[in-house]
């Protein structure tokens, strides 16, 4: 008697399975990913459901599922769609490293537009497969190799790392400033004194806080750009010297 063969469960991916065809003139798997990344930036991941964006289509549950099986897959395909705004030079130019600094920049530039992103990249599922992703990988790989790095996946870890985390936790931080209510530099005002005086017994922490206090309240959006790019040359740095051993 011939042993019963077991079919293998289906791979839980959006990017594994054939995209269906429009059952509606108005809806569609793309028209459905723009009105979630609507919902995404306006209320949040947690304001996100199937039902809502149903309603909001004006269409039925049932429709959806036909092009979207579940709100992880939704949420591949929204963050392979905002990746489409990143951009990443061509591998041709002159300067390696400058050509990073502009992709990581413009990376942390769509990651504050869609504040939902960086906190995402890491649980959908596989999004990476997206074609976007995929492309702004492979623009990154190009630049790497094209500047003689041995390991391009390596580099490009360690660049994604920082601008992933950083990018996380600036998004948290304006989200914060925004439920208050106040602008940014009216936030800090009334929250530096107590940063402060927390940081006081720090001898390390406490003169950060103390030279920040002045550009913190006047231009916070400069400081922060200012402190991604500092902490962006110190990884960059690490990542040149690879270049001369």
């Amino acid at each position: 008697m011939a042993a019963k063969t077991t079919k293998p469960s289906p791979i839980p991916s959006v990017w594994a399975r054939p995209q269906p065809e429009p059952d509606q003139p108005t809806l569609s798997r793309a028209t459905i990913v723009r009105e979630a990344i609507a919902m995404l930036d306006a209320e949040g991941v947690e304001a996100l459901s199937m039902r809502k964006l149903a309603t909001r289509l004006n269409a039925g549950a049932a429709s959806l599922y036909r092009h979207v099986a579940t709100k992880d897959e939704l949420m591949e395909l929204a963050v392979d769609e905002v990746a489409a705004e990143i951009h990443v030079p061509p591998a041709d130019g002159p300067d390696w490293r400058a050509a990073v600094t502009e992709s990581a920049h413009s990376f942390r530039t769509t990651a504050l537009r869609h504040p939902w992103l960086s906190s995402q990249l890491g649980q959908a599922g596989l999004a990476y497969l997206g074609p976007n992703l995929m492309s702004c990988s492979e623009r990154l790989a190009a630049l790497f190799t094209a500047a003689g790095f041995p390991d391009p996946g390596g580099a490009i870890d360690a660049v994604l790392s920082y601008v992933i985390g950083m990018s996380t936790t600036e998004a948290a931080w304006l989200i914060t400033v925004a439920r208050s209510g106040e602008t940014e530099a009216d936030f800090i005002g009334r929250l530096l004194p107590a940063a402060q005086q927390a940081a006081a017994g720090h001898e390390h922490l406490a003169p950060g806080y103390a030279r920040t206090e002045e550009a913190a309240i006047t231009d916070p959006a400069a400081l922060r750009e200012a402190k991604f790019a500092a902490a962006l040359d110190i990884v960059l740095d690490g990542l040149a010297l690879r270049l001369t051993h």
